[in-house]
């Protein structure tokens, strides 16, 4: 089955042990990999978001600056984090950053994984619980969506600065095609059917709750049917997308195995997140020559249910190290598995 493919990159930069040391090297050359990545073929250019970190942001800077040096790249995130948006200012970032990059914006958004920090969200002027932003992260995305759907609702101004025609207001620039654009990070199947629900397309990492004692893709595979199903339920009158990201290492010469033949999570592994009650199960690392990959790769049936697949790249090894990765995933490995 083709799939589009795409890169994920958190954007870490580090001063010691780091090919990347700073943040402007790091947003550089998060354009720069994007734009050496569309040469290569590859589908997306998508960005983890973490807030108080060394790495990317707030990213619609990064996404605009992209969409100037590209052509038909997708630009996305996995995932901005809906505890620190206002909705109304996400919008307006959001639909500027599409018309921008002329509709290429696949904004990937949940409720975010735990921070560098204590409830960060509190320096942004929300004072709530960890327990009570878990709602709020939904209710503000509901309200996001409403807004991206561009119905006017803001009272016009008796004496406005520039002429306008009668009637509410909304938010500008419009951007008409950017709702069917919205991704849901899911961990469970509950929030995998309540995104379908909501009409999002699906974003599935490589980690989700441990709820049976089946491998990682198997449970994975389950929260993307249960999307599928859900979405034919809610009778949303245009289809959906469903993405999981990957780790994949390819070793085709010396330096390759000397980074990642030793020392990778080579098996799933179960454990806990902060303020999480219940396990999270994590996708194992695929490392081997392309070979071996392919025939592992194969067998994944998530990877199988989805038509996105991300390679989460190792992004403080440089630009040219990560070509080099995308170069062989590119020719390798994806046309052996059907995805070219």
């Amino acid at each position: 089955m083709t799939k589009k493919i795409g890169f994920l990159s958190f954007g870490f930069w580090q001063k010691n042990n780091s090919v990347v040391t700073s943040a402007q090297q790091s947003y550089e050359e998060s354009v720069d990999l994007a734009v050496e990545a569309e040469k290569l073929g590859v589908d997306g250019a998508w960005y983890r978001v973490h807030h108080f970190a060394d790495q990317i942001g707030t990213p619609y800077p990064l996404m605009a600056a992209i969409g100037a040096k590209t052509h038909k790249i997708e630009i996305g995130t996995g995932l901005v984090d809906m505890r620190y948006e206002n909705p109304f200012m996400m919008a307006e970032n959001a639909m500027s950053t599409d018309v921008l990059s002329q509709n290429r914006v696949q904004l990937g958004v949940g409720r975010g994984s735990p921070e560098q920090v204590q409830d960060g969200w509190r320096y942004w002027g929300y004072d709530y619980t960890e327990e009570e932003i878990k709602d709020i992260a939904r209710k503000r995305t509901l309200k996001f969506l409403d807004l991206l759907n561009g119905e006017p609702f803001a009272e016009p101004n008796a004496m406005p600065m520039f002429p306008q025609e009668p009637g509410l207001r909304r938010l500008e620039p419009f951007s008409p095609t950017l709702r069917h654009r919205i991704w849901w990070g899911a961990g469970s199947r509950a929030t995998a059917i309540w995104a379908a629900e909501q009409g999002m397309n699906l974003q599935s990492s490589t980690l989700v709750n441990y709820e049976t004692n089946e491998p990682f893709h198997v449970q994975q595979a389950n929260q993307l049917r249960a999307f599928k199903d859900a979405w034919a339920k809610a009778g949303h009158a245009w289809q959906p997308r469903t993405l999981v990201t990957r780790s994949i290492m390819p070793i085709v010469n010396d330096l390759d195995a000397r980074l990642f033949a030793d020392g990778s999570q080579t098996n799933d592994e179960v454990g806990y997140l902060a303020y999480h009650q219940n396990p999270t199960i994590f996708g194992k690392t695929f490392v081997g020559e392309p070979d071996k990959l392919v025939k592992e790769l194969a067998e994944d049936e998530a990877i199988k249910e989805a038509d996105t697949v991300l390679i989460t790249i190792p992004s403080t090894l440089g630009i040219e190290y990560n070509v080099h990765v995308l170069d062989t995933i590119m020719k390798d490995i994806a046309p052996q598995l059907g995805w070219r």
